[in-house]
Order: C-alpha cells, then structure tokens, then sequence
C-alpha cells in the first residue's frame, strides 16, 4: 500500500478543491460518520484518479492544525473504519499518526476499490471535487463499468451458462435489496432490473447479464446446479472414528442463506443439553458444545472456502466426542498455517460472498469469528480450538465439554 510521503500529504493538506483529500478538527459529534462517508467515496474513487484519498484528522478546512489530541485510542477507533462492517465491500486502508506543520494529525489513506460500488449503510457515497454526495443513476453505472475492467476476485466471476432467469428476483427484491440498500435509496430508485442486479453484482453489467458466483451463491435457484461443490455435508457418527457407524446424514445445499439456517437446524437439534447439579446449589442447564462457538466457526468455513476449481463441500463431521468442521482451500493471503487464528490477522478470499452475509445479518463485524469462538468455548469449560491446515483445507476441531 502507498505510502504518502509528508511532503505529498501536505499538498493535499493545502488543496482546498481536492476531491482526494478530507479534513477534520475532530473525531468528535457527526465526524465518525462523516468520516466513514469519506472512506467510501475515496474507495469508490468515480474520478478514477487510481491514487489514494487522505482523511485527515486535526486539521482545519484551510489546511491549518487544529491541534487536537492524537491518541492511541482514536486510531484503534479509526482502524475500526475498515472492519466494523458499515462500508462494503471492506476498504483497503492504513491509519497512522504524522507531524505535519508542526502538529500531530491522524492520516487515514484509502486505496480505491477493485470492486466498486463501495457503500456505506446502504448508501454509494462519492466524491468530485470538494463534494461528497451520495451516486445518482448515472455515476452509478460509471462505477459499475470500473468493476468489469478490474483483477476481479472469483466470487464475483462470471458463471456463462446461467442466465438472469436462474436467480431469484423474489429474494433479490423483497429480501436482499431492503437489507442492503438504505429505504430511502430504494425509494427513490428508478434503475432497471438489470442495474440493480448489477450494483449488487449479482450479474457483470446492465449490458451483460450473465449472473456472477455470487449472485448464484446469494439469490440462485438452484446455485449447486452451476457450482456442485456449494453445500454442507453433514454427518452424525456414532463413535470417535470415520469408519464407525452413521446415525445421521444430509447434503445441505440452496443459496447460502438457506444453507446455513438449514445447518444451524441440524446443529441445534444435536447439540443436546445436561444438567449440572454439583457446582452451585441450582441445576444448571448447560449445553455440550456453545451454539455460537459452532456458528461462527461454520459461517467462517462457508466465508473462507474456496468455491474455485473444487467440488468438495463444507464437511461438518459430528462425533462422539468432537465436531470436525473442514472447509476447502487452504490458508489466504495474509493468513498462514503459522499465524492461522492469530488475533487480528485476517483475510478475504471471497469479500463479495463476505458482504452478502453481512447484509443477511450473519456477520455483525469482521475478522473475530475465531476468537469469538474461544471465548464462548472457555466459559462453556470446553477445551480450546484445534486448527489443522493444509494447502488444500483448514479443520476446525470443537471438542465436547468433559
């Protein structure tokens, strides 16, 4: 990621009529807002400067410091920007603490996004000129047309033997478009079909419709007809090992959405209660493995799977003693077998398939899926997570309270 150098931020800094620069006194009232509207329209870059956008924090509109206190805690708070799951896709973005002019400022550099249109809550922010607002139709379609032209990741590859006609606009109209897009936006929306497909990138373009592997994966028909690999196998074992008795079996399949309420069910209806009468003076009704420990780990095992050149399903394997979740594709990017679970290192293999269940409300914020899990596994008194990772997938080992 570019680095600005203090020179550079300084140009910006005095560039009143930059559509690449913002500034602000504080972090305080509307800003935090404000702030992450100015994260979105940098990421959406609509004038395709193809250069990062500065969100300065303790400087004046002239340019000038403000003088503000810099602290440790308000750039965790700006950190937060990039995962707290308002702006999606997620922004690419650094934060740091400069001296410029004699004065500490917090500089918060955006990359522009490979995959726009970028929104946050449900809304496309721009910037031209010193203006944000929010796109109209047109400016819209300017950012659809920069996403066809990108290193596209494959969750959002076209899919040319589906059609329009294989995706569902019930759930695409009446369930994903009021979940993603303010009321307001929809309100006042007189984009096609078509258009609104597309912004959503459920389909290349307005002129191409062939749907992508999200929009199959998300509002899709019958999306295992064009990606078979899409769903849960999912086994009760009776006993420790493979070969041993199978009491319960289902292939889960449909959109995500339906995949994973499906999942939860059979999870839930196994996942059985006990009764602890020895360590306080009431009965406790405790559960053998915590419900949302297993959630989380099955939503990152469908989120961070590979859905590219496999037909290998999510395999939720349930045994006497443990639950085996094993997701296809090995460690991403900045993850690795060493630092695999490690507070605070993540990263996406599918961002758009990452949107869509934040949009569902399956995700609430990003990269804590796995600790959260830790944390539920330890008050529940089961023993610790147990990760094994190879090139081709990660297991994931939840064992039984004792």
């Amino acid at each position: 990621m570019k680095k600005l150098t203090d020179q550079e931020l300084e140009t910006l800094l005095n560039d009143a009529e930059s559509d690449c620069a913002e500034r602000k006194e504080s972090f305080k009232g509307d800003t935090p807002k404000k702030a992450r509207q100015a994260v979105c329209a940098f990421s959406n870059d609509l004038p395709n400067h193809n250069q990062p956008g500065v969100l300065f924090i303790g400087a004046k509109d002239n340019g000038e410091p403000s003088y503000s206190d810099i602290t440790e805690q308000l750039l965790l708070s700006l950190a937060d920007i990039k995962t707290d799951g308002n702006i999606l896709p997620l922004p690419v973005l650094s934060v740091e603490k400069r001296t410029l002019k004699g004065a500490e400022m917090a500089i918060v550099t955006v990359m522009p996004s490979d995959m726009p249109p970028v929104k946050f809550e449900g809304r496309i922010w721009i910037r031209t000129g010193p203006r944000r607002s929010i796109a109209n139709e047109q400016e819209e379609r300017i950012l659809n047309e920069k996403r066809r032209y990108k290193n596209l990741p494959f969750d959002i590859y076209p899919v040319p033997s589906a059609k329009t006609s294989d995706l569902s606009r019930t759930i695409f109209e009446n369930e994903y478009l009021p979940a993603a897009f303010a009321t307001d936006v929809l309100d006042a929306n007189n984009r096609s079909y078509e258009e609104r497909l597309a912004s959503c990138k459920m389909i290349v373009s307005p002129d191409d419709a062939t749907p992508t592997v999200l929009g199959l994966l998300a509002i899709g028909k019958t999306p295992q007809d064009f990606l078979p690999g899409a769903y849960v196998q999912f086994l009760r074992i009776d006993g420790v090992e493979l070969a041993d008795e199978v009491i319960d079996e289902e292939d889960i399949s449909g959109t995500l959405v339906e995949m994973l309420r499906r999942t939860e069910e059979k999870l839930n209806a196994h996942n059985r209660s006990v009764i602890d009468i020895v360590s306080s003076p009431t009965h406790k009704k405790e559960m053998i493995y915590p419900p949302a420990a297993i959630q989380q780990i099955l939503y990152n095992a469908v989120l961070h799977r590979t859905y590219e050149s496999t037909n290998a399903p999510v395999r939720v394997y349930w045994f006497k003693d443990r639950i085996e979740i094993n997701s296809p594709g090995g460690p991403y990017g900045n993850v690795t077998a060493e630092n695999f679970g490690e507070p605070g290192i993540t990263d996406y293999r599918n961002p758009n398939i990452t949107d869509v269940l934040k949009t569902f409300g399956f995700i609430q914020a990003f990269g804590r899926g796995i600790a959260t899990a830790r944390k539920l596994m330890q008050e529940n008194g089961n023993p610790d997570l147990e990760f094994q990772t190879t090139t081709s997938a990660v297991v994931c080992i939840l064992r039984g309270k004792p």
